[in-house]
């Protein structure tokens, strides 16, 4: 494998930011576009001829540093690249779904005075992603996770005359500090029992340092292992937003459509995923870690969704979907089958985007308008995108044939073979999200493309969440005219993600999922080889989706729509009816289980008081205070008290040389004794 074609995957979307960011005003918008989307383009060719590499032509794995940056103290700092199956189709993924959302943004913020901008910073994102599923070592990895912190930070704040949207950016940054505090603690530990920072070395040393315990106190002590690898999890759990930790991802719904298809569908969120089955030869030697993994997974799989039932705008539905769907990645990690949270991943990446894509062209064919309850009837007004958003939401509840049927299903019975501590827990937590994830997502499409045609009846002019494309962050618009469909920019990139929604869990599972594709890349002991069960019951696609019509899944899934249908398009007034009844229980779903209440009036006032008591109290009495201002003024005391001794006069220097001579006398009689 040639290191000079994975230089240019990495550099190229590298270049085309530069380009775009420093001389777009220069050059213009088509060149800029151009650029961005020729560089991402070539970049996706040549990451498809490294899978087709990898896998068809059987090319061995490539592990290999590119450039050392420093040694210090015998620890190697380099640029590295890790290219086998694993990180071959990330790759792939990364870069389709990006060029998909680069061709989109040409339509999508055509009037946008920030267009070269979003550009250059797609562009960069994902440089920084594939820098990061590229890496061999964890300096690169960490490179790579703070790259897409930082660069999301600025797509999410995009519009900052919104307030709003500076608010959201700033969430999303310190809740990703957090996690990366914990991430940076883990990778600390395997540079002290490794002595190094790159994979190998550290995968072949889980063994050894399975059997290593911490001292965490003069008395206590924990197993060294289960720490590092649950501290690399909590940086997984900011990056792909679970529970805690997940509130900044609703809130990235500021930033404009384009990005949040590209943040929440195969890169940012997924990275987190995508390190965990990376570092699977260390989480298989502590079951401790793997069983906090599932709990995690599953509690993001099942309360997360249960928010998308109350929301009302269309975006923010989405995203609760995402958090729900990282939940069942997370999941799959818990139990082993790392194949199938990858797989998974490879599903949502292609179904999830087109759907946030759709849901952009939703907005733009209203104007701007993003709650669900002012829009209905659109299908005849935008027939490819209620198609294409038909599809995405056939894929995201598993219907049987559709991609995310093979990798959501396989997840579920993959809990349900399980015996780790949590499985059971996560088995109810996976089955309920089944139901939740139908009735939400059929609450979605009928309020957006069927039933009453809503948005004649009352203009708006509230833009403070509205996704406002070319009109900077005032959003302030009202309904002049019909809905219309999108123009082809925007419509052909619907299309070319529907198609893999539909097919690519058909042609894929056999091999990616109960094949030997991901080889050695990921690690499984034999005692957890959960997903080796489930091989032995697979006879081929037509027949997994076949049997899906039969099982409890699909019935759940089934219900959910059903009760969407009656609820939502049949009989809305029983759902005005239940959210009087069940008001608690609704009121617990709007305030987001208070999540975001007890972080700003909790933690925030708690940070606040302990940093101002550290200011005060440790900064300026201690440290200035006492040490620096209380040295300095002693010895100015001091030197004030010497200063009368120096008087000038002769009787007071005879004065002293007596006093001294006398306690010198003094002195030497004494020890004469």
């Amino acid at each position: 494998m040639n290191p000079q074609v994975l230089l240019a995957i990495v550099l190229l979307p590298l270049a085309a930011a530069i380009i775009a960011g420093l001389l777009g005003n220069r050059i213009g918008r088509v060149a800029s576009h151009s650029v961005a989307i020729g560089a991402v383009a070539l970049a996706c060719a040549l990451s498809l001829h490294i899978l087709w590499q990898i896998y068809w032509l059987g090319v061995p794995t490539f592990d290999a540093a590119v450039y050392t940056w420093l040694v210090s103290d015998s620890v190697s700092m380099q640029v590295g690249f890790l290219v086998d199956r694993l990180s071959a189709l990330m790759m792939a993924v990364v870069t389709f779904v990006s060029l998909c959302v680069h061709v989109y943004t040409v339509g999508y913020m055509r009037d946008d005075p920030g267009y070269q901008r979003f550009f250059s910073y797609i562009a960069l994102f994902t440089f920084s992603m594939l820098m990061l599923v590229m890496a061999n070592n964890f300096m690169q990895l960490f490179f790579g996770w703070e790259a897409v912190g930082l660069v999301s930070y600025l797509l999410i704040g995009f519009w900052y005359t919104r307030p709003s949207a500076i608010a959201a950016n700033l969430k999303a940054f310190l809740v990703n500090r957090v996690g990366d505090f914990g991430f940076l603690l883990g990778i600390a530990g395997v540079l002290y029992y490794t002595g190094s920072l790159h994979y190998s070395d550290a995968f072949s040393a889980a063994p050894h340092i399975a059997q290593q315990m911490l001292p965490l106190s003069a008395t206590a002590s924990a197993p060294a292992l289960t720490l590092i690898c649950i501290c690399l999890f909590i940086g997984a759990m900011g990056k792909s937003a679970q529970v805690p930790l997940h509130v900044w991802l609703p809130d990235s719904m500021e930033g404009p459509t384009p990005i949040s298809a590209l943040i929440h569908a195969a890169t940012m969120v997924t990275a987190g995923i995508f390190m965990v089955a990376r570092m699977s030869p260390l989480f298989e030697y502590s079951d401790t870690a793997l069983s906090f993994v599932l709990v995690i997974g599953a509690t993001t799989a099942f309360f997360m969704g249960l928010l998308g039932i109350v929301n009302n705008d269309i975006k923010r539905v989405i995203a609760y979907s995402t958090l729900s769907q990282l939940g069942y990645m997370t999941v799959a990690l818990g139990v082993s089958a790392y194949s199938a949270a990858m797989f998974h991943l490879m599903t949502h990446a292609f179904f999830k985007a087109l759907l946030f894509l759709a849901a952009g062209s939703v907005i733009i064919g209203m104007h701007h308008e993003q709650d669900m309850r002012k829009m209905g009837g659109l299908a005849k007004y935008m027939p490819i995108t209620a198609i294409t958003s038909w599809i995405g939401a056939l894929a995201l509840i598993g219907t049987p044939f559709f991609s995310g049927f093979y990798s959501k299903d396989t997840i579920i019975e993959a809990v349900g073979a399980s015996h780790r501590w949590g499985s059971g827990y996560a088995y109810f937590c996976v089955l309920g999200g089944v139901f939740v994830t139908a009735l939400y997502t059929f609450r979605m499409l009928f309020l957006t493309f069927h039933g009453a045609e809503r948005f004649r009846q009352v203009p708006h002019h509230d833009g403070e969440h509205r996704d406002a494309p070319g009109h900077g962050a005032d959003g302030e618009h009202a309904m002049h005219s019909d809905p219309h469909e999108s123009p082809a920019v925007v419509t052909l990139p619907l299309i070319a993600l529907a198609i893999p929604s539909v097919v690519i869990g058909f042609m894929t599972v056999g091999t990616v999922l109960y094949g030997d594709y991901f080889g050695d890349s990921i690690r499984v002991l034999e005692k957890n080889a959960v997903m080796g069960e489930l091989a032995r019951e697979f006879h081929g696609p037509v027949a997994f989706a076949l049997h899906g019509f039969t099982t409890p899944t699909f019935m759940l899934a089934l219900a959910g729509a059903f009760a969407a249908w009656l609820f939502f398009l049949k009989r809305p007034q029983l759902a005005d009816a239940a959210a009087h009844r069940f008001r608690g229980l609704r009121d617990l779903l709007i305030k987001k289980y208070y999540f975001d209440w007890f972080n700003e009036k909790i933690l925030a006032p708690a940070a606040l008081l302990l940093g101002r008591s550290l200011w005060h109290g440790g900064d300026q009495a201690v440290i200035d205070g006492a040490l620096v201002d209380g040295t300095a003024a002693t010895i100015g005391r001091a030197g004030r008290l010497i200063r009368r001794v120096q008087s000038g006069y002769l009787y007071s220097y005879a004065f002293w040389m007596i006093i001294g001579l006398a306690v010198l006398l003094g002195w030497f009689l004494e020890k004469s004794r």
